[in-house]
């Protein structure tokens, strides 16, 4: 029979699961038609938790085994995306933009050339070669949030190959909270009193473009592309880092540009030598204005200021410059032995400038960092049943920037220092039974301090220009057992437990800082030392192509293990105690149901439930005193539904979804409330072959 073609495909999936790294690979393609961005995606993979400071835009961040924020790394291909800017963050990209989103949690493979110590979220897109192809997309929902997507690509005969992907969110973000209200008169803010206010100063808009143009599938470069980043947001902002301080003026914009370059030669001069290189650079400019003469509650009431600025007098503009390069060497000697060798190097600049005046005031001195990262590493496998991998990462930070002469900060000059550390581990995995795996990983890891650890935001965040790096010994231990049963493989099931230790020496910890006038903002400082373990659970069942059930469970145990005081020899009263807002205990569960031919042949209707439990925690230490139920994030159980149904095989697609359906009240970071229930429709085009 003569054929056409015949099309090979490997799955990144199957890979991820064939590492020796305590990895978990999420596959998008099931959420193309939702509303969910990556971030959303992220949340049902196992000793993940997503936090946002509020609803679409607001600042979010990753907690994976107890480790949150900076100590999570954020790749897209296999490029660090730190310094990228804020319209480019996770909570901002569609679903639809990656193939799917691999998880690395606690010790990480150098090909990152990461400095994480918490774990590593790789973006991964489609780079299959495909004829044509075009995706469009629009959803509409409650509180005006409106969100758009449009994907096309091309790859001709001769290798020449472009791609689009353009989208766009907004919201006004108008959701009602639960808030006190401060008494103008007396000036007080009864905590103990709460009412039902609406959001008044929270619209968020971004608007991003990501255009491709290279070629593929050559003698001298299996893939050689450019690419342009274009994106801009503009935000209110409603509150500081605690929700009694409301703010009604207050607002921040930003556009970055951010072009590429991208290289990929397998089989370099000689067999089995790849060579990978990536090139970028990113200006962003973030505009910070809080000029308002006037104080806002919650009620929508003013109160004249004597001096300008809700938080703190400025028109800011800061201009960053982020400079990225990556090259990954891998050399394949015979079947057994692989060696890899991984540099990332990174220069950051940021310069200031007050807006204020007439004439345009420039900070005389700008806040830089360098990042060189070396890995190498080592894999043998002699056998389909086991392999293992050794590898090494020598660490160099130099950081220059402006430091006060003086208590009031109104005299810098400029200081600089270097920091350099090797960090070492081991990885590997042993297939027991065909259907049975065990891992096991070590690292001594080194995290350097990131942007906004040493140079804050210019806003609601300060920096430390001498924040050290953190150290950690990691452990991480797992066991896996993937079956299928019947008489055609109809019953399918996933079962995997996990255990993690880390010991962390100079733990780089975010703290809220009361000010004058009632004001707070965060800060950063070097804890010392903290001690980690927990457990990781997850299942999942499917049953022929109409039935997928399963869940996570996390507990982490995340403990002050530092005896005496910072700074001082006297006795540590936390030693012992956990380590606050940090959440410890979290679940979560979903039941999929699939129509498949439901009307027609090639359509389906889906119908999936999930939801999302966390366990109550503090979010100041749980020793401060009789009112200390005020400074808890309280247990929470949210549930949402989503019913879709998609036509011609997936061609046109219309989706409806509810989320937050008991109207919860909702909670991640402080006493700042996420939206209550909402509603969403979307519909998607998807055309093209292969």
């Amino acid at each position: 029979m003569a054929i056409d073609a015949v099309v090979v495909s490997a799955s990144g999936v199957g890979n991820i699961k064939r590492s020796a790294f305590n990895a978990v690979a999420v596959d998008m393609q099931p959420l193309k038609n939702t509303t969910k961005n990556l971030a959303d995606a992220l949340s049902s993979a196992p000793g993940l938790k997503l936090r946002e400071s509020g609803g679409v835009g607001s600042d979010m961040s990753l907690t994976i085994d107890g480790f949150a924020g900076k100590h999570v790394k954020v790749f897209i291909d296999g490029v660090p995306q730190e310094g990228v800017g804020g319209s480019f963050s996770l909570n901002n990209i569609p679903a639809g933009f990656a193939e799917r989103i691999e998880v690395y949690r606690g010790v990480v493979p150098v090909g990152f050339g990461s400095d994480a110590i918490g774990g590593v979220v790789n973006i991964v897109t489609n780079k299959s070669r495909r004829r044509w192809f075009a995706d469009a997309s629009y959803s509409y929902g409650s509180f005006n949030t409106h969100r758009s997507n449009i994907h096309a690509g091309q790859t001709f005969e001769n290798g020449v190959m472009w791609e689009v992907n353009a989208f766009q969110n907004y919201s006004d973000n108008n959701y009602t909270v639960e808030a006190s209200v401060e008494d103008f008169e007396t000036g007080r803010i009864d905590k103990s009193k709460k009412v039902s206010v609406e959001r008044f100063n929270d619209r968020y808009r971004n608007e991003a473009i990501v255009a491709k143009v290279g070629v593929v599938d050559k003698s001298w470069a299996d893939r050689l592309v450019f690419g342009v980043n274009l994106s801009q947001m503009a935000k209110q902002i409603q509150t500081g880092v605690r929700q009694d301080i409301v703010y009604g003026d207050k607002h921040r914009s930003s556009r970055s540009l951010l072009p590429s370059v991208e290289y990929l030669k397998r089989n370099l001069l000689v067999e089995g030598l790849d060579l990978t290189l990536t090139a970028n650079y990113n200006r962003d400019v973030v505009i910070n204005v809080d000029t308002a003469q006037y104080k806002y509650n919650w009620l929508g009431d003013t109160k004249r200021l004597n001096s300008p600025g809700e938080q703190s007098y400025q028109h800011t503009r800061s201009a960053n410059h982020n400079w990225n390069a990556t090259a990954t060497l891998n050399y394949r000697l015979g079947d057994a032995h692989t060696f890899t060798l991984n540099h990332v190097l990174n220069h950051f600049r940021r310069a200031n400038t007050s807006l204020l005046a007439k004439e345009a005031a420039e900070d005389a001195i700008d806040k830089q960092t360098m990042k060189n990262i070396t890995g190498l590493q080592y894999r043998l496998a002699l056998s389909e049943r086991w392999n293992a991998s050794l590898f090494a990462k020598y660490y160099s930070l130099k950081v220059r920037g402006p430091i006060a002469t003086d208590s009031n900060a109104t005299e810098f000059v400029p200081t600089s220092r270097s920091e350099d550390a090797l960090g070492y581990g081991a990885a590997a995995t042993y297939l027991i039974l065909p259907s049975l795996q065990a891992k096991l990983s070590y690292e001594r890891a080194y995290r350097l301090p990131t942007i906004e650890e040493m140079f804050g935001d210019e806003d609601l965040e300060m920096g430390d220009i001498g924040i050290r790096p953190e150290s950690s010994d990691n452990v991480n231990v797992s066991l896996s057992y993937t079956g299928a049963y019947g008489a055609n493989k109809e019953h399918g099931l996933y079962l995997e437990g996990g255990f993690v230790w880390r010991s962390t020496q100079d733990y780089i910890q975010r703290n809220i800082v009361d000010m004058s006038g009632g004001k707070a903002a965060a800060s950063y400082i070097n804890y010392g030392s903290v001690r980690t373990w927990g457990i990781n659970l997850s299942a999942r069942y499917d049953y022929a192509r109409w039935l997928s059930v399963g869940g996570n469970f996390t507990y982490m145990d995340v403990r002050d293990n530092q005896p005496t005081a910072i700074g001082s020899s006297m006795p540590n009263l936390g030693y012992g105690d956990r380590m606050p807002n940090i959440p410890y205990l979290f679940a979560d569960a979903f039941v999929t149901l699939s129509w498949h031919n439901c009307g027609w042949r090639g359509n389906t209707l889906e119908l999936t439930y999930d939801n999302q439990y966390l366990h109550n925690f503090y979010y100041y230490s749980s020793r401060i005193g009789s009112n200390k139920d005020d400074y808890m994030v309280p247990t929470q159980f949210s549930h949402n539904v989503a019913l879709s149904y998609t036509i011609n095989d997936g061609r046109y697609n219309i989706a409806f979804e509810c989320r937050n359906l008991t109207n919860e009240r909702l909670y991640d970071n402080f006493s700042l409330q996420k939206a209550g229930r909402a509603y969403y429709v979307k519909l998607r085009v998807a055309f093209g072959g292969r």
